[in-house]
């Protein structure tokens, strides 16, 4: 494993260590790691989503926009439309 010096700003050390302190995690470097892990996972998650749309929208189903359907969306949620 590899080893790094980073720095934190006051509130997020302050975080890590209450992490660390209520036992969650025995140490900042193993929290810091499951973060990262987080969001390695996250980031996959995010990639296959982007690629369904991209493909939804080269299907030629609509020619409307991310931005219109979203839009729509949320107006229809809202009670607007």
């Amino acid at each position: 494993m590899s080893r790094q010096s980073i720095s934190f700003t006051k509130p997020n050390d302050e975080w890590l260590k209450a992490q660390v302190d209520s036992k969650e995690y025995s140490s900042k470097s193993e929290l810091v790691n499951d973060l990262i892990r987080q969001a390695r996972k996250q980031q996959v998650q995010i990639d296959w989503i982007r690629a369904k749309i991209e493909r939804a929208e080269n299907s030629g189903f609509t020619n409307d926009s991310k931005e219109s359907i979203l839009a729509e969306s949320k107006s229809l949620l809202d009670g607007s439309i």
